[in-house]
């Protein structure tokens, strides 16, 4: 695989087939474009309007339950941007990602289930345009998830 390939040619390559993009699940639209960025509304791991990897990561889920569940909610932010940009090829740079983590106040290996997202995400992009990124730990997400991930994407003017 061509490190400096277009990101839907990756995806083919990884054998990624994205899942429907989300709809949302109140009063809120999953993506906003303001100027050359995209903003994806906060990405839970769903399928459907089924909550998957439900409780707390370290407590009623285990560290690489919580990274597939970040690797699902990343999977569904790649959908909406696809669906909103008609090709994820418009993508020119993952500038943030925000990654909320249902745990308890004694857990510490945010970093790892944190990861599963940013791979994801620079396996897509390329590792030229890996994001910053914030991880913290929460008392509860929406829908009981485990996971919510916020995107900003810079995308072709």
């Amino acid at each position: 695989m061509s490190v400096n390939g277009k990101a839907e040619q990756r995806l083919r390559d990884l054998g990624i087939e994205l899942p429907p993009a989300p709809t949302p699940f109140g009063a809120y639209v999953e993506a906003v474009q303001s100027g050359n960025l995209l903003f994806i509304s906060g990405m839970l791991p769903t399928a459907g309007k089924e909550a998957k990897y439900v409780g707390r990561v370290g407590v009623e889920l285990s560290v690489a339950e919580g990274s597939k569940a970040a690797y699902m909610a990343g999977l569904n932010g790649l959908a909406v941007a696809k669906e909103y940009l008609g090709s994820l090829d418009k993508v020119t740079r993952v500038v943030r990602l925000g990654v909320s983590i249902t745990s308890s106040s004694e857990f510490k290996e945010h970093p790892k289930v944190a990861d599963a997202a940013s791979e994801l995400y620079e396996s897509v992009f390329g590792k030229e345009k890996t994001s910053s990124r914030i991880v913290v730990g929460s008392s509860s997400l929406p829908l009981g998830c485990a996971v919510l991930l916020e995107v900003i994407l810079e995308v072709e003017a």
